[in-house]
């Protein structure tokens, strides 16, 4: 495909409710990744998303009702899922525990691989990328990598994430501050890391004016092409919505639409106060964007849930 056909996407909701809510006792579930049926060995939907009891893994026949099957790593956030050889690489950013409950402990994560030959079980755990550059830690807040996103192109390996944090006052919790990347030879090893930010917030970019968020990338004939969805303030008030990014190299990149493809809705609660990760799929013809959504800005009152969204090219 090329970058032109993602223009003037129209995307719809499948419906006007969550195709996933948090388990009982989490207020949240999020940053989904899918396996499509075309690419598992029992041609069902394969999704993964975490949740305070870490990354769970879902099975789905039709991609919008889901089966949990497994918790497949614990203290663990924001999972990405890549198919090739018929192996399974899970990448996600890893935390300790206590990380996430001692208040006035400052962050620390990382990013590990797991691999599977059948979605069943799971190899050890393989780290990929510490947070060793200056623009991947935060003086006050601590260190961060996350978010990955892996693409080949020719015979590298390129995994895009997330890094260090900034404050969101009226959400009370931290997200991520740019986006970089690091490369190598091999999917499970010897990443190097960019000198730099690929995607960092501006006070110019009204949907980006706070923090970076994540992107997921898919390669096209003549580029790339990225949804980002950007942490933003208005008038006080926190958001975040899924932009279109497109790029000849894959390092600069731009606005491909001005406006969101997603924003929060009032009219929808569960989705009225924030967009966050997606992951954008191509099958049969449309593009099914997987998200999640938050109902409310302060941790103390919002949950999250996963939505659908799908456009046809």
């Amino acid at each position: 495909m090329k970058i032109q056909q993602f223009q003037g996407l129209h995307f719809r909701l499948q419906q006007h409710t969550p195709i996933l809510f948090p388990p009982f006792g989490t207020p949240l579930i999020a940053d989904p990744t899918v396996l499509l049926p075309t690419e598992t060995p029992d041609r069902k939907w394969h999704l993964f998303a975490h949740t305070f009891l870490g990354i769970q893994q879902f099975t789905s026949a039709d991609g919008v009702q889901w089966q949990k099957v497994q918790t497949v790593v614990r203290f663990a956030l924001r999972p990405f899922i890549f198919k090739e050889d018929n192996r399974y690489y899970l990448f996600y950013e890893k935390f300790s525990g206590p990380n996430l409950v001692l208040p006035g402990k400052k962050w620390y994560s990382q990013l590990e691989l797991r691999h599977s030959d059948d979605l069943k079980k799971w190899s050890a755990p393989t780290t990929l990328v510490v947070p060793s550059l200056h623009f991947h830690r935060d003086a006050v807040l601590g260190e961060a990598v996350s978010n990955p996103c892996l693409i080949k192109t020719g015979q590298r390996y390129h995994l895009y994430f997330s890094c260090s944090l900034v404050r969101v006052p009226d959400c009370g919790f931290n997200e991520p501050l740019h986006i970089s990347y690091a490369e190598s030879d091999r999917i499970d090893g010897d990443y190097v890391a960019a000198a730099r930010p690929v995607f960092s917030p501006s006070p110019e970019m009204p949907w980006n004016n706070l923090g970076a968020g994540s992107m997921k990338v898919i390669t096209c004939e003549d580029g790339y092409v990225a949804f980002q969805n950007g942490i933003y303030a208005h008038n006080g008030r926190s958001g975040s919505a899924i932009c279109l990014l497109h790029s000849s190299d894959g390092i600069a990149w731009q606005y491909l639409e001005q406006k969101p493809l997603l924003a929060p809705d009032a009219q929808l609660p569960w989705m009225g106060s924030h967009i966050y990760a997606c992951d954008p799929k191509i099958y049969d013809g449309k593009l099914y964007l997987y998200f999640n959504a938050r109902n409310h800005a302060h941790w103390s009152k919002g949950s999250e849930k996963i939505g659908l969204a799908i456009a046809e090219f």
